[in-house]
């Protein structure tokens, strides 16, 4: 009887007929041929919305699915662990991801820019090529590319909006992970307002960082082609805003689904799945802060 009791346990669902892995991959296919068209000046910048339409259909609709199969246990032990382990690589994935462009900033930063001044063994690089081309950082040189015509542009203070941004960032953790202390011990009313609180925080950080945004494209000479200061800093803040914004999204869909009753102190993975996701993003913002605002 026991025996029979495990091997229940150990069952995995299956879903049966889902069209949304179908669904999901021609979204995803969509998105990339409008980011193709969009930058080979093929179509506008419009031609992007369709794919990001989709896409987000998707996700409303799968996860729709999902929490309502969880809701009425469907899913077991094995199923919760698959989800973990999932989790974990998506993490995963998203490290490597952020590590590629960190990679491209100490290339461009330790490597590049020292070799085209004509450092180490690369002096011929700076006689044949840019032979006034002096190595500083931030550059956007040797070619001065930039809105402005002399090629200048100024960086953002370290101790302005990105220092507001990181204790923001920084008193969000710590929110989250009160939130998720009062869920495992039953304090539901604490757990919905400091809950409420870490979203809110995530949804002000990108708020401000589109102001500083605003604030570099307009005033500062400082914009996604401005060299390769403008490219590094563009990507790495650019893909972790995007990242908050996702963050601060699922946490709030988490708040939503906690004024539902959802969760127990026991079972309450979709809490911890996004509460993970929400730390690496804490985590990967200090690596910002330091390597790309402050050194």
């Amino acid at each position: 009887m026991a025996q029979a009791h495990a091997s229940e346990a150990d069952k995995y669902y299956i879903p049966h007929g889902s069209p949304w892995p179908i669904y999901g991959s021609i979204s995803l296919f969509t998105v990339m041929a409008g980011a193709i068209a969009t930058l080979n000046d093929w179509l506008p910048v419009w031609s992007l919305i369709p794919g990001f339409v989709m896409l987000m259909l998707m996700f409303i609709f799968w996860f729709h699915t999902v929490i309502g199969e969880n809701q009425q246990g469907i899913y077991n032990m094995a199923v919760d662990r698959s989800f973990r382990l999932g989790m974990m690589w998506f993490i995963f994935s998203e490290v490597m991801f952020f590590a590629a462009f960190f990679g491209a900033l100490f290339y461009a930063r330790n490597l590049a820019v020292p070799w085209l001044s004509g450092d180490g063994v690369k002096v011929f690089t700076k006689l044949l090529l840019w032979n006034n081309y002096a190595g500083v950082w931030p550059t956007n040189g040797p070619a001065a590319l930039g809105p402005r015509a002399d090629g200048t542009f100024a960086t953002i203070p370290a101790l302005g909006l990105p220092a507001v941004n990181t204790a923001i960032l920084l008193s969000s953790s710590v929110t989250v992970t009160i939130a998720h202390h009062a869920l495992i011990t039953g304090h539901r009313t604490r757990l919905k307002i400091f809950l409420a609180m870490t979203f809110l925080l995530g949804f002000t950080f990108v708020f401000l960082q589109a102001t500083e945004y605003h604030e570099a494209y307009t005033e500062l000479g400082l914009q996604l082609g401005t060299g390769i200061y403008g490219s590094t800093f563009f990507m790495l803040t650019g893909f972790h805003g995007l990242h908050v914004t996702v963050g601060a999204i699922m946490l709030t869909v988490i708040w939503f689904r906690v004024l539902n009753g959802h969760f127990t102190a026991k079972r309450h993975f979709g809490f911890e799945a996004v509460a993970w996701y929400w730390h690496f993003v804490d985590v990967v913002w200090l690596g910002l802060f330091i390597f790309v605002y402050w050194l």
